[in-house]
Order: C-alpha cells, then sequence, then structure tokens
C-alpha cells in the first residue's frame, strides 16, 4: 500500500490543503493522512501547546502510516513543510514534497501589498468578498504570543535536519506570498541535500498555495512528481 501524509501550517487546518489531498484521493488508491496538530483546527487552542507537540503528534502519525504502507509519501505546507523535512531526516521517505515551507518568514513588501488590498475592497464595501480577509479574521487576537514563540523556535530547531534530508524533494512556493518570502524556496534548494531537487515558483499565488489560483496545475505537478 502506499501512504501520503499531508501536514498543514502553523494556526491552519487540513482545510488549508484540502484540494491536494482530495485530488490523491481521486487520482489514486492511495491512504491519504491529513492529522490536525494540537490545538490547531476550526477552533485554535494553543496557549499550552508546544512546538514538540507538534512535532510529536506528526511523528506519530507518520509511524502509524509507515506500519501500513511500503511507500511512503511525506507533504507539508508552511510550518508542516518544516515539520515534514525533519521527518524525512529522520525517517525513510520515499518522496518529500514541500510547499511553502517556513524555513524564512515574513515578507513585509508583500505584506504591505496584502494589506492595501484589504483596506481598497473595505472602502468599497467589498471587505466580506477579500478571501485573504475572510481566512485572516477568524485568527485575529486568538493566537497568543506565547505560540508565535513556539513556532519561531520550531523553524529554528528544524532547519539544522535540512542538510540531513535525502529523499527526492519537490519545492513549491507562490511569488505573491506575504507570509513566508518566495526567495525561501532558493534557501531550502541550497540548504537539503537530496541529489534529486526540484523548485517551483508560481507567479500567481499567495502563501495558501493549495487555495490560490494555480493549484489546478500544482496539485497534477504534486502527483506528477510522486507517480514518476
Amino acid at each position: 500500500m502506499t501512504g501520503c501524509l499531508i501536514i498543514h501550517g502553523y494556526t491552519g487546518s487540513p482545510y488549508e490543503v484540502g484540494p491536494l489531498a482530495d485530488y490523491l484521493r481521486e487520482h489514486t488508491d492511495w491512504h491519504v493522512d491529513v492529522p490536525t496538530l494540537p490545538g490547531h483546527g476550526s477552533e485554535l487552542a494553543l496557549e499550552n501547546v508546544t512546538h514538540k507537540n507538534w512535532l510529536t503528534a506528526a511523528e506519530d502519525a507518520l509511524k502509524q502510516l509507515k506500519e501500513k504502507a511500503d511507500t511512503v509519501y511525506l507533504i507539508g505546507f508552511s510550518m508542516g513543510g518544516m515539520i515534514a523535512a525533519y521527518l524525512a531526516s529522520k525517517h525513510n521517505i520515499d518522496k518529500l514534497v514541500l510547499l511553502a515551507p517556513s524555513g524564512k518568514y515574513l515578507s513585509f513588501r508583500q505584506m504591505a501589498k496584502d494589506f492595501k488590498g484589504v483596506v481598497a475592497d473595505g472602502l468599497k464595501g467589498k471587505i466580506g468578498q477579500n478571501n485573504l480577509y475572510l481566512h485572516y479574521k477568524r485568527k485575529w487576537g486568538t493566537v497568543p504570543f506565547k505560540a508565535n514563540i513556539e513556532f519561531l523556535k520550531l523553524v529554528r530547531f528544524t532547519r539544522q535536519y535540512l542538510n540531513k534530508v535525502t529523499s527526492p524533494v519537490l519545492i513549491a512556493h507562490g511569488q505573491q506570498d506575504m507570509m513566508v518570502p518566495y526567495k525561501t524556496g532558493y534557501y531550502l534548494d541550497k540548504a537539503i541535500t537530496s541529489e534529486q531537487k526540484e523548485v517551483v515558483f508560481f507567479e500567481q499565488s499567495r502563501h495558501l498555495i493549495c487555495l490560490g489560483d494555480d493549484n489546478a496545475t500544482l496539485n497534477k505537478m504534486v502527483y506528477e512528481f510522486l507517480t514518476t
């Protein structure tokens, strides 16, 4: 059996990677698992959760999948990308896909550009139609400062394992990403020591790359990478 574990991002949920997970389920007979990390999901509860809890939960899910599957693929989005890379450095993974991995973070130039778009829609009375605003609205005021520190700890911790990754890897990033600079793709390309590496940039995509305008192309690209 072939198994595929997909790990969502910080303050996110399986919804962020839903279109990709659905595509893989529709086009394969794989077991596709998308666990919810501790404190995450539709209702955030991050006050007493640490980065070690996230790493442990993801690793437990991987171990359970490896017990059932002969071939294992690992996909991670944003913070989940860094978790996926860390797990690939420790476990035998057949192929690895990193989507907007947060090896670096905060693209202030793109954040300013997107913020102007939110303000403009607000002035036009169209704020309810702005997808960026709607996605992040529920998170404002619900993410404790301590959780952000844990996120930074996770990125710092997992970076040191990048040079131990040997699995074939595909890195995909949106050029309009406001959270993680797209040049992070170049950084990871250098840091990861796998012999087979591919880095792809999507011109129309922001951080939520699986939900963006390029997601149909992304889904097909990930599928082809994993099946060839």
